[in-house]
């Protein structure tokens, strides 16, 4: 049996992907392993005959796809963490890369392989991309997927508990973060800027979408002037809202979104290629007598603000004239197809990119060399590319759903293949007791991560719901995230949190992973 499987790889790849799935889906009390399982299951595979092992270049694969698809949908929310909150992501990464030392030095304290520390650190802080990057980095030695395997799982249940313990902190008054709201305000003051400029000196967190004068409704215009009388409806948060609404006028019940007698609302899928990773801005959707005010990516909203680039599969909705909401469907493209198109084209020269960036030696400091490997260089290609967006009529966005569809295949053929050359060597590290020496270094390497945490929050006064988010996203864990959503019933500081951090966690896991594994 073990040598018919042996003979066939792509069966072996996928009967570890089919059981890794099945045991990953089982939760208990919230918890599920996901996609780690399967990297269980392929160590089960190969720990049972050692021939068992799948090619490395499938391996590389899924590790590259994954990274750049990675990168590609964190580049623009990354660059703007770092614009905006430099200051907790910055704590967070020093956070981070004081773990790796502390793996670097306790793992010597404890005679613990340097090769074995480097998948140690990565298993302590659940980061599958950083036991990928040290594997690359040691020509796919089998030794980092060993200690990942004795310190994921204690990394997800410490960090479970860390997530328990910060949701009991009240958060501070300031830090909601309420959703969006759409009001209508009867402007009662006169001698109003047009409604860019009202817009502009909201800084762009609302959209004006109908203008009702007399018993005309309108679409709005940011040339358009509002005199005493005028109805305006207003979208974005509820504090930008009720700012405006103070600057020119009060509430009014008439909800002139619902007359529907020469405007409609529609939400529009983006098919059309050309317009992927331009801005709302650039669409011109005046020329329609139209105006954007939502994007639906995912499972998020997003405001359409002019300078908001769009992405294959987003749903624009969109407020137009009755008899142009047509021509403004066939512009857009309206077309289902638009969330599963690869965009190969992009995609392929993206690729190229990266793995030739990770391709690349770089001197280190007394000789030797260093490369970024199949793991950073598509992501870090992917980050920028991802803020492009767009270049020239290269689109490198991905959509939504074909995005997330690469990366969870990417990781289980990677994990599949990861596992398959190291069951042999868990199972003697296990039998021959350096095992308990590998947790220990894991929890260290956890408690750590928690307590830079707990630093972050009192530093930058964050409270429970947004910490929580954090603490998932500083630990890259979806199990994490969905238990702190659980709680709070999918209170949206949590998401916040987590975007927050997540893209510059990944970057430097990966990195500080490149670099213990250099020097194993």
């Amino acid at each position: 049996m073990a040598a018919w499987l042996a003979e066939n790889p792509l069966l072996v790849l996928f009967a570890c992907c089919a059981v890794g799935s099945a045991v990953g889906a089982v939760r208990v009390r919230g918890f599920s392993l996901g996609p780690a399982a399967v990297l269980f299951a392929a160590l089960a595979a190969s720990a049972w005959d050692e021939r068992l092992h799948l090619p490395v270049v499938l391996g590389s694969m899924g590790l590259g796809l994954f990274a750049y698809c990675v990168g590609i949908a964190s580049g623009a929310s990354f660059f703007a963490a770092l614009r905006h909150h430099v200051g907790a992501v910055a704590t967070v990464s020093a956070g981070l890369a004081a773990c790796g030392v502390a793996a670097l030095v306790l793992g010597d304290v404890l005679g613990i392989p340097r090769g074995v520390a480097a998948g140690a650190y990565a298993g302590a802080l659940t980061n599958t991309p950083a036991l990928a990057a040290a594997t690359d980095q040691l020509g796919g030695a089998s030794s980092p997927t060993v200690g990942y395997s004795v310190t994921y799982l204690g990394g997800v249940i410490t960090m479970l508990l860390a997530a328990a313990w910060v949701l009991r902190r009240a958060a501070p008054a300031d830090e909601a973060a309420p959703p969006l709201v759409t009001r209508t305000v009867r402007v009662t003051h006169g001698d109003l800027p047009d409604l860019g400029e009202l817009a502009s000196e909201a800084g762009d967190h609302v959209v004006f979408s109908r203008v009702k004068v007399g018993d005309v409704v309108e679409v709005a215009r940011d040339d358009m002037h509002l005199e005493p009388g005028d109805l305006v409806s207003t979208v974005g948060p509820a504090a930008h809202v009720d700012a405006v609404e103070s600057r020119i006028g009060t509430r009014s019940d008439d909800e002139i979104t619902l007359d529907r007698r020469t405007l409609d609302m529609r939400r529009v899928a983006v098919s059309n290629r050309a317009l992927s990773g331009l801005t709302i801005e650039q669409l011109e959707l005046e020329r329609f007598g139209a105006r954007a005010t939502r994007i639906r990516r995912g499972d998020v909203d997003l405001m359409a603000r002019g300078d908001t680039r769009l992405h294959l599969g987003d749903r624009v909705r969109v407020i137009a004239p009755r008899d142009r909401i047509p021509e403004v469907s066939r512009f857009l493209g309206d077309s289902e197809r638009g969330p599963g198109d690869l965009n190969p084209l992009g995609l392929s020269l993206g690729m190229v990119a990266g793995i030739a960036l990770g391709l690349v030696a770089m001197p280190l400091p007394g000789g030797g060399h260093f490369a970024l490997g199949m793991a950073a260089g598509p992501l870090i290609v992917g980050l920028v590319l991802g803020r492009l967006a767009r270049t020239g009529p290269i689109a490198w966005s991905l959509p939504y759903t074909a995005s997330h569809l690469l990366q969870q295949l990417g990781i289980l053929v990677f994990l599949a293949a990861a596992g398959s050359h190291a069951g042999g060597d868990l199972a003697r590290a296990v039998s021959g007791g350096q095992a308990p020496r590998i947790a220990l270094l894991g929890i260290a390497v956890t408690a750590l991560a928690a307590l830079t945490l707990v630093v972050v929050a009192r530093t930058f006064r964050l409270g429970g719901p947004h910490l929580a988010g954090l603490v998932a996203g500083a630990q890259t864990q979806p199990a994490v995230l969905a238990f702190a959503q659980e709680r709070t019933g999918d209170d949206q500081r949590v998401a916040a949190g987590y975007a927050l951090v997540f893209p510059a966690a990944m970057v430097t896991k990966i990195l500080v992973a490149i670099v213990l594994a250099s020097v194993a």
